[in-house]
């Protein structure tokens, strides 16, 4: 992994001469040649990470129907500007200003949700809010749970949007298309990442 000092302060600590910029490149099985890009601050310990494919991609949206066992162990390369949504449970994480990259598997893409579900429940206890919202959040907390037996007892179908194209579903089961004019209008591309120029490098 090559590792570049920037000339540029920290965006968040504003500390001058602690960013470090690394580049990865590396092979993933059916997605081809990528550079995992991690720009960090030695001193506040702030980072962004993103994955660029070697060619170039149309803005997409990939989605894969949870049915079957072997669904949860498939790759996923999740891009920052990736909108991951999760239709039957109507749950959604759009890119933020902070939002990272990251290569993991359907498993991994779901413990997260469930993370946050279960985050979202405790608070909820804790300020007395109404059962029916915290019965909701539970059965969602089950549906993602149950889809780690066999058989899988309720599908759903998980769904990247990038208006990058930078995004995708490892599984020859999984759906690629085209974004469609007004999505590409309502999705987040994600955090801005710092511009650099050859100066700027030393």
């Amino acid at each position: 992994m090559e590792q570049v000092p920037i000339s540029l302060p920290c965006p968040v600590c504003k500390e001058e001469g602690e960013v470090n910029m690394m580049t990865h490149i590396d092979e993933i099985p059916y997605f081809g040649e990528h550079t995992q890009v991690t720009i960090m601050c030695n001193s506040c310990g702030w980072r962004q990470s993103d994955f660029i494919p070697a060619e170039g991609k149309k803005p997409g949206g990939c989605s894969l129907i949870i049915n079957k066992p072997e669904h949860i162990r498939s790759r996923v390369v999740r891009s920052s500007s990736c909108t991951v949504r999760i239709k039957e449970l109507d749950l959604e994480v759009k890119p933020g200003s902070s939002s990272t990259g990251y290569v993991s598997n359907v498993e991994g893409v779901i413990d997260r949700f469930m993370d946050v579900i279960v985050m979202v429940t405790r608070q909820a206890y804790v300020e007395d809010s109404d059962m029916s919202d915290i019965k909701t959040l539970e059965k969602m907390h089950t549906t993602l749970l149950e889809l780690k037996e066999d058989p899988i007892p309720t599908p759903v179908t998980l769904e990247f949007l990038d208006p990058n194209g930078h995004s995708q579903i490892l599984h020859e089961d999984a759906v690629m298309r085209e974004l469609l004019p007004n999505e590409l209008d309502d999705l987040p591309v994600g955090p801005e990442s710092p511009v650099f120029d050859s100066n700027d490098l030393s």
